[in-house]
């Protein structure tokens, strides 16, 4: 359900855009487009990441139109908007079970999130799983801290592999896993959890408890929220601040597959998978754990082969072309929230590189030279944009910005929007840029 660029097409071009149509055209959110190949656990609210907060934060704004919360549409939408008032409120993710990077030859075999309230592991419920509170279990004397802070604490009921090692970063683990919250819900449970340490896709607790782990090994493991879910919670099941009681076992772990090994269409379902992991941080505002994804995600989605005269390769790259575009999209916009100005360019002009009309891009990498002083660049860019989307709004008002950049004199030139105006409530640089160079203090 891919959605087009900018914003969204009028009949009328030359009717002024409006604040929020701007906005939204020049921080387009990531790409959320189909996310049918993704299994079960990484899409299991039937709707993709961004594309349901569309409607609601619409619904919100009709509430209250005085409070602007955090609204990211669809990923790649270029029409999504995540710009906060200068009072931000934090607004809850979307529930994301974690994803799931499995073997591909052992997919049939891997049993889909239980949520049923049957234990994992009946022959282990002791009174620190069931009944015990969290604040005598931080206290316990007879549990090993992982972390300094004693906010990430384990006890060993089934010790591993005697003198075994230990999963490392980069390498691929297996689990079986349940969690609750303190008053004992059940809020995660996976008979047979695949991640891979470091790329994010499970919470911090998990990634730092399976590498003090060994094969076999049954492990009580202790939250704070910080390592968990923090402030924002997840939303339908964890609350904001929640602490969290993990058992988990370790099944097994090796090396990480190499993708070029797998089929293309696993290479394509676990890309997307990566790409849902860098949704959720997009999201959730935590834009370097999102732009780690979608780096992942683009190391999946390769071709088997780098000679480009075979005729399977060029099918491969075909069907793979699409779903690359779409990370580096996200990747662009991700950089642009993180002011890697210089990177998002270099990104976008990626996505030329592979669709040349891609007007995400085109727009994109117009706003970004003319925010650089390259207008001549930039105004081949954007009428290359306008003339692929005339009705699109959005590019005749950073066109007509550019003009007056242009013929403005020096000072007009040199000026450039800083991130706190892009990212905050005060439209009017969008819309009539100053003549004169703001100043330090705004």
């Amino acid at each position: 359900m891919e959605t087009e660029p900018c914003c969204e097409a009028h009949n009328d071009p030359g009717v002024t855009a409006t604040e929020s149509e701007v906005k939204e055209a020049i921080f387009g959110l990531v790409d959320g487009d189909s996310l049918n190949e993704l299994p079960r656990a990484a899409a299991e609210e039937g709707k993709e990441l961004f594309g349901s907060e569309q409607a609601e934060t619409e619904r919100s704004a009709a509430e209250n139109k005085d409070t602007e919360i955090k609204s990211p549409s669809d990923p790649e939408q270029e029409s999504g908007e995540t710009g906060c008032k200068a009072v931000k409120k934090f607004k809850k993710s979307n529930s994301w079970k974690m994803v799931r990077f499995q073997d591909p030859s052992t997919e049939d075999d891997v049993l889909e999130r239980d949520s049923s309230t049957e234990s994992l592991f009946p022959e282990y419920a002791t009174q620190e799983w069931t009944s015990t509170s969290f604040e005598e279990l931080f206290m316990a004397e007879d549990w090993t801290d992982i972390t300094e802070d004693r906010l990430l604490r384990k006890k060993v009921l089934e010790p591993g592999t005697p003198q075994g090692p230990h999963p490392a970063w980069d390498q691929e683990v297996t689990v079986k896993m349940q969690c609750v919250l303190e008053d004992r819900t059940v809020v995660e449970k996976d008979r047979k959890l695949v991640f891979v340490i470091g790329e994010g896709d499970v919470n911090q607790a998990l990634e730092e408890c399976v590498m003090s782990m060994q094969k076999g090994e049954i492990t009580l493991l202790l939250t704070d929220s910080q390592y968990a879910y923090g402030l924002l919670g997840r939303e339908p099941d964890i609350p904001a601040w929640a602490p969290l009681l993990y058992q988990l076992q370790l099944l097994d772990f090796r090396e990480k597959p190499d993708p070029l090994t797998l089929p293309i269409a696993d290479r394509i379902r676990i890309g997307n998978q990566k790409r849902e992991t860098g949704n959720f941080h997009f999201q959730r505002e935590e834009y370097s754990l999102a732009a780690r994804a979608y780096c992942v995600a683009l190391d999946v989605l390769t071709t088997r082969s780098k000679d480009g005269n075979d005729v399977g390769v060029k099918e491969e790259e075909e069907e793979v072309q699409d779903y690359r575009v779409k990370c580096l999209n996200n990747l662009a916009t991700t950089q642009v929230r993180l002011e890697q100005f210089d990177e998002a360019l270099h990104t976008s002009r990626d996505v030329l590189t592979l669709e040349p009309n891609n007007v995400k891009a085109l727009f994109r990498v117009g706003k970004l030279l003319s925010d650089k002083g390259e207008y001549k660049e930039a105004m081949e860019v954007l009428k290359k944009a306008l003339k692929l989307e005339p009705a699109t709004k959005a590019i005749h008002v950073e066109l007509s910005k550019l003009v007056k950049r242009q013929s403005g004199g020096k000072e007009t030139q040199e000026w450039k929007p800083k991130p706190a105006e892009m990212l905050g409530d005060n439209i009017a640089p969008f819309l009539i840029p100053s003549k004169k160079k703001p100043s330090d203090s705004d």
